[in-house]
């Protein structure tokens, strides 16, 4: 006839490790950790994993009258794995809250607990008083049960207590999975004192752990994109204040000889010029992203400064009829001005002609960035060419946006850039 009881507890047991050996697993290979609490939460679950095996040989050995003594040294154990998680957020908490741990009177008084309550659990293999197990291994309370456990709940309390002292100095995220964690421990341990349910405590405590790992990952996730979308936008500054000193040098060429030759276009040129340094330099201090009108505007002025340049050697055509949406600054305008730099060939007759589409396919903007010149080698991937993976970054960081480019050998290129559309409506 089969155990129910067994079967139930087993699969808990099984569980736990499984679960255990998961959170393991994730604290080690996830990226945006940091060093120490990557440390802290595989300690953590290993000593969860350790205190399941124990529970696994202890459902293992208790009917086995012959496995008392092997039963006493698991029991044993199995305490100290369990105190053990109930000491370790202590080390949390001044951490993140930045005080020293070792000239902390917190950690001193939680020590001095874990040191009792360890006595006290070294004790019972030479005294009845707290628990015994019998020549025929049944696990039996001693009547001072309740007082070895009390050293435990008196960790939790001023666990509970010191953090909501410094409830202002954690991140709110952190100081409500420090509460998950803490509340109900304490109140499982407290109800152990008097009720026999370990597994389940040791259960709900391995889940109450993976919930705090979720809740501390994905701040630490949150915050991991905060700081790639910073570093995007810093290396788009630094791309707006590394404009390329030959283009700036033949403007200025180019606006000294109109001022003899047409000075209605060098004042027009000298205009448009100044509007694009503007718009550079404000895009610097825009930290989210713009509307497409902006940047559309911002590459047209580019575009009329370098026609002026180039005088007929280049064609600009637009077909955009969708403007009402938004995407990060410094988007189109740097592929147009690739398409420029690396699109014109000054041993041709035949001028550079650039297109600029916007249209609205299965809910995404598509934006089209078409050239007529020599191509690339699209082999190198995007990440060769420093502008467009930057814009790519960014795109994908702070609008969840694609960008996808095609060319070949003298046969121009096409950039294509997807953008989700949210309707105003």
């Amino acid at each position: 006839m089969i155990d129910w009881i067994n079967v139930v507890v087993f699969s808990l047991v099984g569980a736990m490790m499984l679960m255990m050996l998961f959170g393991i697993g994730l604290s080690i290979l996830v990226p945006t950790l940091d060093r120490w609490s990557r440390r802290f939460f595989v300690a953590l679950f290993s000593l969860f994993f350790l205190c399941c095996v124990c529970c696994f040989l202890a459902e293992l050995f208790w009917k086995d009258p012959t496995k008392a003594v092997e039963s006493r040294i698991i029991y044993m154990f199995e305490g100290l794995f369990l105190s053990t998680p109930i000491f370790m957020p202590i080390f949390f908490l001044l951490h993140h809250c930045g005080e020293a741990i070792k000239s902390s009177l917190l950690f001193k008084l939680v020590t001095a607990l874990l040191g009792i309550f360890v006595a006290f659990l070294v004790s019972t293999q030479f005294t009845t008083v707290f628990y015994y197990v019998t020549d025929d291994n049944h696990f039996t309370r001693g009547p001072l049960w309740a007082l070895w456990l009390f050293p435990l709940v008196l960790m939790m309390f001023l666990n509970i207590v010191a953090l909501i002292k410094r409830r202002n100095k954690l991140p709110s995220k952190y100081f409500v999975a420090l509460l998950i964690y803490l509340v109900p421990m304490t109140v499982s341990i407290f109800t152990h004192m008097f009720i026999h349910v370990e597994i389940f405590i040791i259960f709900s405590m391995a889940i109450l752990a993976l919930v705090v790992f979720a809740l501390i990952l994905k701040d630490n996730v949150e915050k991991y994109t905060h700081s790639q979308q910073e570093i995007a936008n810093q290396r788009a500054s630094v791309m707006v204040l590394q404009m390329r000193p030959h283009f700036i040098y033949n403007t200025m060429t180019t606006i000294y000889y109109l001022c003899k030759q047409d000075a209605d276009k060098a004042q027009q040129v000298t205009l448009d010029f100044t509007n694009y340094l503007r718009n550079n330099f404000n895009a610097i201090a825009s930290e989210g992203t713009i509307p497409f009108s902006t940047e559309l505007e911002h590459t047209k002025t580019y575009l009329v400064v370098e026609q002026a340049q180039h005088e007929n050697m280049l064609v600009v055509k637009y077909d955009t009829p969708i403007v009402d949406f938004r995407l990060p600054p410094l988007t189109l305008q740097p592929i147009v001005e690739n398409s420029v730099k690396h699109g014109m060939d000054p041993n041709s007759d035949e001028p550079l002609c650039i297109s600029v589409k916007t249209q609205l396919m299965n809910d995404n903007i598509i934006i089209t960035v078409e050239d007529t010149g020599v191509g690339f080698d699209v082999d190198e991937g995007i990440i060769a060419h420093t502008a467009l993976s930057n814009i790519q970054q960014r795109l994908k960081m702070m609008c969840n946006g694609t960008l996808t480019i095609s060319s070949g050998h003298e046969s121009g290129t096409t950039v294509k850039i997807s953008v989700p559309y949210k309707s105003k409506s």
